[in-house]
């Protein structure tokens, strides 16, 4: 339900509206509810008069523990002069709420508002959106910062009318310095950022952004209802693939619409040590798989896994024998990684077998349908002592490594 609490905002005041289901979108484009383009004149560009349609930003945060990183994400997008607000979202967090949303400093152009629906990545993206009043909505996460540059590529990109969303380079901060030696690039998504697999041409079409730098055009994102509630994290709770079934969802609306990947923009992700451990990337293959499971089941397995063939026939393949030859090269640690991707590509295929089990209504399943997803389940567990003996093998050596075997390698 909608939350009791008074919405905090700075000038200029943001009004608590819901933003149409249909209307203009981008760069003088309309939708009707046939999902029909069109054009129109009196199209809201930025006041900067560029003639780039206007962009909010949308920043949430679920914990006053990373406040200096919000601060810090929200000046880097308030000193590009590109934002025509940028919207904080609490997600309840009330202590969090009460700092902030008294506080001048942030600038006239900052609102803080509180996650207006169910806890979760979800319910507080969509409060952002509510409140957002321009045709392009961009998202970054509250523990990332942006380079500058970043919000206007992405209204250059939105100022194309095929272009419904855009993704852009995610660049990992390690808290500890350095990568750990044993986690391999292909597996970088496990802690939020852009990872081996990915295209890298300029412009290049893709399924689905990640979700600490990403954006959409607001009205079709309105219209599809925007980010499904049950999917993405909630707290710590590493949930995810939210902004796939939403991006999914956003250009089967809109005929010949597409989302690219800008590789030219870059944020930085700050990577705590927390997220370095095999437990965390455990639980995060895990979770991705059982997301995965409920994307198909939302939207089909043609589109809910069609990025996923590409990388696991051949992206990760490939990350393996790269891992043999790194260690015929004398970097032992390559085999750490090439266990990591047959564990995390194991896990992951656990969790959404899982998760597909999850999906069933009932007991009363039909007989055929109960004996297939037993075998699923069976298979699942199968393949869990399997991973947890890698799994506590890569703990081992990390733990026991002597010199010549390092446990981390550089960025």
């Amino acid at each position: 339900g909608k939350s009791a609490r008074a919405t905090v905002t700075f000038a200029p005041a943001i009004p608590s509206v819901v933003a149409p289901s249909w209307g203009v979108y981008h760069d003088g484009m309309t939708i009707d509810e046939n999902g029909t383009l069109g054009r129109r004149r009196d199209m809201r560009f930025a006041a900067s008069n560029d003639r780039l349609p206007a962009a909010d930003v949308v920043i949430c945060a679920y914990t006053s523990k990373r406040e200096a990183f919000l601060r810090r994400a929200i000046a880097s997008v308030v000193d590009q002069d590109q934002a025509e607000r940028v919207i904080v979202v609490i997600d309840h967090a009330p202590e969090l709420f009460d700092v902030l949303g008294g506080d001048p400093t942030l600038g006239g152009g900052v609102a803080v508002v509180e996650n207006a629906y169910e806890q979760g990545l979800s319910g507080a993206r969509n409060t952002g959106v509510d409140h957002a009043i321009s045709p392009v909505v961009a998202f970054l996460d509250d523990d990332a910062w942006a380079d500058p540059g970043w919000l206007e590529a992405i209204r250059r990109a939105h100022a194309d009318p095929t272009i419904v969303g855009t993704g852009g380079w995610v660049a990992p901060e390690w808290e500890d310095g350095v990568c750990p030696a044993w986690l391999p690039q292909e597996f970088w998504w496990t802690v939020g950022c852009s990872y081996r697999g990915l295209p890298t041409d300029p412009m290049a079409v893709i399924r689905n952004p990640i979700g600490a730098s990403m954006s959409f055009a607001r009205a079709p994102l309105k219209a599809v209802g925007g980010f499904r509630s049950g999917l993405g994290r909630i707290g710590t709770t590493p949930l995810g693939c939210e902004e796939t079934e939403a991006a999914i969802r956003v250009r089967a609306l809109v005929p010949g619409s597409k989302i690219v990947q800008l590789t030219g923009t870059r944020v930085g992700h700050h990577v705590p040590h927390t997220r370095t451990t095999w437990s965390y990337f455990r639980d995060r293959c895990l979770a991705e798989g059982r997301s995965k499971a409920m994307v198909v089941g939302a939207a089909g397995a043609r589109d809910g896994l069609s990025s996923e063939r590409r990388y696991a026939l051949r992206v990760l393949p490939a990350g393996v024998l790269r891992g043999f030859r790194d260690v015929a090269r004398g970097d032992l640690s390559g085999l750490y990684r090439s266990g990591a991707i047959v564990a995390g590509v194991s896990l992951a295929v656990a969790g959404y077998l899982l998760g597909r089990r999850e999906l069933v209504p009932d007991a009363g399943a039909a007989t055929g349908n109960s004996a297939q997803r037993s075998r699923e389940l069976r298979s699942a567990i199968a393949l869990l002592p399997f991973v947890a003996g890698i799994g506590l093998w890569i703990r081992h050596r990390t733990r026991t490594s002597v010199s010549g075997r390092p446990g981390r390698r550089r960025r």
